[in-house]
């Protein structure tokens, strides 16, 4: 199944897919792997993340400290919660049959 592009956070996620399957470890591709249990639940094909020292949530915020030293505690918490947006939204986009469908036939 394709991303559904009008989803919240929907540019992160695809950004994260698309660096996994490079075998990268962005920030996109560890907050997709925070989240991939759910989204792959959805009906969304994730990558597994490479290799990590610690859980794709220690690595996450790691990675974003690396960036905004001052910040990570802040955008960590943004970030989770665009993931958490986008998870609800595919999942209620996918509670319908005809949702489902459509999605299925854009793969």
């Amino acid at each position: 199944m394709s991303i559904p592009a009008d989803l919240p956070g929907a540019v992160l996620v695809a950004a994260g897919i698309e660096a996994l399957k490079r075998g990268e470890a962005t920030v996109e591709a560890l907050l997709v792997s925070v989240g991939s249990s759910r989204m792959r639940a959805a009906g969304l094909d994730i990558p597994s993340p490479p290799p990590l020292a610690h859980t794709p949530e220690i690595e996450l915020y790691l990675a974003i400290g690396d960036e905004h030293p001052g910040d990570a505690h802040s955008r960590y918490n943004a970030l989770i919660r665009r993931l958490v947006s986008f998870e609800r939204a595919l999942e209620r986009r996918m509670s319908t049959p005809e949702s489902r469908r459509d999605l299925a036939d854009q793969a």
